[in-house]
């Protein structure tokens, strides 16, 4: 297995941010669990796992930690609240800085970054605020559609709708999560998420995970419960698609602003490579998929955290 080189003295108080208020806090305390004990192994005896709660800046301040290690995910975790509060306190962290947290949060803004390159395929979609016509912001998408909530991750919130009867209670389930909801054409192909990771501030890509959901797509369930998903790794596509969304992630990467590691995902239809979204703060979870897409790259998930860690501080 490769071994990453470490830039941060061992001696350093480390704290791993995990938990949170959001919908993905489960999941959340499972990625930074995994985290918390790869860094006592790799020798950061000073680490320690910080289950983030509305205290969270007076806890850090308190604390003298010298760096972050962000194992957050979803709403103030990955959207750039907790980025912000560490900026304040000057505490170094992990991942991406506040500007791409934000904007990769919420799935439409992400779309109007990337449609900047025409060369970045994206799948079609409406953007639909609380009071907006949902029907009539549809008129002009073909079904099925698909239903998400712009700034959730997991799956949370997400309804496939097959005719347009269903539509008004697929939107009502979005917007639970969010008071916008972005609804999209639901295509069939290849589902696949490329990592994307920084080796001395240059990104590059991970190895394709293709993804085979038991279930009809890539819901909550099939993401994190074993057995429910099938990895292809690496993914069963041509080397000229490997390298096509190879050069979309880590341009995709590069637009939104993202530094240290985040995770595109795709799904390729026709031999066209759509971006679905990017994560900015991937699952570290032991059925996530960046850790298998960086283990078949020979690094395991103990010099991955590694790897992330030597990202603290590229955000500013």
């Amino acid at each position: 297995m490769q071994s990453i080189k470490n830039n941060i003295d061992k001696n350093a108080k480390i704290a791993v941010l995990c938990g949170g208020m959001s919908s993905e806090a489960e999941v959340s305390m499972r990625s930074g669990k995994g985290c918390f004990e790869a860094l006592k192994r790799l020798g950061f005896n000073n680490a320690e796992l910080v289950v983030v709660d509305k205290n969270i800046a007076e806890t850090l301040k308190n604390g003298n930690f010298d760096f972050a290690y962000n194992a957050l995910h979803g709403k103030y975790g990955e959207d750039g609240c907790i980025q912000g509060i560490l900026e304040i306190l000057e505490i170094p962290y992990t991942g991406c800085g506040v500007m791409a947290s934000s904007v990769c949060m919420n799935k439409e803004y992400t779309k109007r970054m990337l449609s900047v390159d025409k060369n970045i395929p994206l799948i079609k979609s409406v953007f639909v605020r609380k009071g907006d016509d949902v029907k009539a912001a549809t008129a002009d998408l073909k079904y099925p559609l698909i239903t998400k909530p712009v700034c959730e991750g997991s799956s949370f919130g997400m309804t496939k709708v097959n005719t347009p009867a269903e539509l008004e209670s697929a939107y009502a389930e979005a917007s639970k999560y969010n008071n916008d909801v972005l609804i999209e054409e639901y295509l069939v192909g290849i589902g696949c998420t490329v990592g994307v990771l920084e080796e001395d501030g240059k990104p590059f890509a991970t190895e394709i995970l293709e993804l085979r959901p038991k279930n009809e797509w890539y819901d909550y369930e099939a993401k994190y419960t074993k057995g429910m998903t099938e990895f292809i790794l690496p993914a069963e596509i041509s080397d000229e698609m490997t390298a096509k969304v190879k050069e979309i992630a880590v341009k995709a990467f590069e637009i939104t602003g993202c530094s240290g590691v985040s995770r595109v995902d795709f799904l390729i239809v026709n031999d066209i490579p759509y971006v679905l979204e990017i994560n900015t703060s991937p699952g570290m979870t032991e059925t996530s998929d960046l850790p298998a897409q960086a283990a078949a790259m020979g690094v395991d998930y103990d010099n991955l955290v590694l790897a992330i860690l030597n990202s603290a501080g590229l955000n500013k």
